[in-house]
């Protein structure tokens, strides 16, 4: 059953994003460690692990699920990892290579960067929920940043919300410039979007089809680059 959008999209949102992040930052240091590996465990079973795989992730800001301990175990199978970049408002983030002992320095909104480090194109983006939506729409911070990032890329980054349960809503009333993820893996499931609407897997299946989806998107840009070149013959 279709939900009427709020008469104020706007306020809605600002007060959802408000309850949200209050509640996640009152979780106690004893839940959200608890969550934080039941959701590390299900992302150590569901990423593809194909060593010079790059993984962007978001430094951990206002009490966010933190995947770095799941990091070190993905940099062991010879994967990188790279942290955002905002240069400018507006414009698509720039990813900077990341591993323990990097030089970081204070970028926009007080979160760490890294330092000096080679600008890397990822493979992957874990990307933080501050709520989530039963089609894989995402209520994020509201600069709009992972959206245009998403859209700038070829090919599209595989996208992996990660975040807590209690984000979970029946929607967040998505624009039509909003990009849903591709899974969703909190501490109580693993769902993959399909057909428009997420869907409860294992986090073996959803290993299988991020690879699959990986490879298709791809296939799909050597396709693209092909033609091109045959129209220059």
């Amino acid at each position: 059953m279709h939900q009427p959008s709020p008469p104020d999209l706007s306020l809605w949102r600002a007060a959802m994003r408000a309850e949200l992040i209050a509640r996640r930052q009152a979780m106690s240091a004893e839940a959200r460690q608890a969550a934080g590996l039941r959701i590390s465990l299900a992302l150590l079973r569901a990423l593809p692990q194909q060593a010079g795989m790059v993984v962007g992730f978001c430094w951990p800001h206002r009490g966010e699920y933190d995947p770095r301990p799941v990091l070190d175990g993905l940099r062991a199978q010879g994967l990188r990892n790279a942290l955002p970049v905002i240069r400018r408002e507006a414009e698509p983030m720039r990813f900077l290579r990341w591993e323990p002992g990097v030089a970081m320095e204070e970028g926009p909104f007080g979160i760490a960067i890294p330092k000096g480090t080679e600008e890397v194109d990822p493979d992957v983006l874990l990307i933080p929920l501050v709520g989530f939506g039963d089609g894989g729409d995402r209520l994020g911070y509201g600069g709009g940043y992972f959206d245009r990032t998403l859209a700038a890329r070829t090919p599209q980054p595989l996208a992996i919300g990660v975040g807590f349960e209690f984000a979970h809503m029946a929607t967040t009333f998505p624009r039509n410039h909003d990009i849903p993820m591709d899974a969703v893996i909190t501490e109580d499931a693993v769902r993959w979007r399909e057909n428009g609407h997420l869907h409860a897997i294992t986090p073996v299946q959803l290993r299988t089809r991020l690879t699959e989806l990986a490879e298709a998107r791809h296939a799909k840009v050597r396709a693209k680059a092909t033609t091109i070149l045959r129209t220059w013959e």
